[in-house]
């Protein structure tokens, strides 16, 4: 365990994560996928709440951060014309899980069977970036998600004591931003295709 205000570094990670992501939304060079990201935007304020409810402590401001920083880059995509990936159906589909997933999480009773659905609605809201991070590395921006990576390993590693509730949302995090930094780092979508200048970018939306 470290000192618990190493929790402020974190969430200055974050903080220069967001606004590397964003500025390169608004000059069109990052595309984000509006479905992963408002999903995203929801979710970590909603965890942020049940985290302050049960008492989890400082390292809550991670979670926050997870809700915050989803909700400046959905509205960085909508101030650039050129910002924004085209929504699918394997998108939309995610999205409607997703959201079905927060909807059972609100209303099942049990605390440890709705933060599993609540980790599982999280998770499948990433498999549309995921997917075009595969199809597209070149449209997405690395630094961010490496960010959220080390965001989350310095709020881990500052709990006093591991709970269900400090470490599932958290560590589920790390996993997925570590995966989605080097998928895009290592292109390894266009390598295995064989595809060494990527794919073609769909139209905005």
């Amino acid at each position: 365990m470290i000192d618990s205000r190493f929790v402020y570094l974190a969430a200055a990670l974050s903080v220069v994560g967001a606004f590397s992501y964003v500025r390169s939304t608004l000059v069109g060079t990052t595309r984000p996928n509006r479905v992963t990201w408002s999903l995203w935007a929801v979710e970590g304020v909603l965890a942020f709440g049940v985290e302050l409810q049960q008492h989890v402590g400082l390292a809550s401001l991670t979670t926050l951060m997870l809700g915050l920083v989803p909700c400046v880059v959905v509205a960085a995509s909508f101030r650039s014309p050129h910002g924004v990936w085209k929504i699918g159906v394997f998108d939309a589909v995610c999205g409607v899980i997703a959201i079905m997933g927060l909807i059972f999480w609100g209303f099942i009773n049990q605390p440890t069977v709705a933060l599993v659905s609540f980790v599982i609605a999280d998770q499948v809201a990433a498999l549309p970036t995921v997917r075009k991070s595969w199809l597209a590395p070149d449209t997405e921006s690395s630094r961010v998600f490496f960010l959220g990576f080390a965001n989350c390993a310095l709020t881990l590693c500052t709990l006093k004591t591991l709970t269900t509730a400090g470490v599932l949302f958290p560590g589920c995090i790390l996993v997925t931003d570590l995966l989605l930094g080097l998928l895009i780092v290592t292109r390894a979508g266009p390598r295995f295709r064989g595809e060494p200048h990527g794919v073609p970018i769909p139209k905005v939306a």
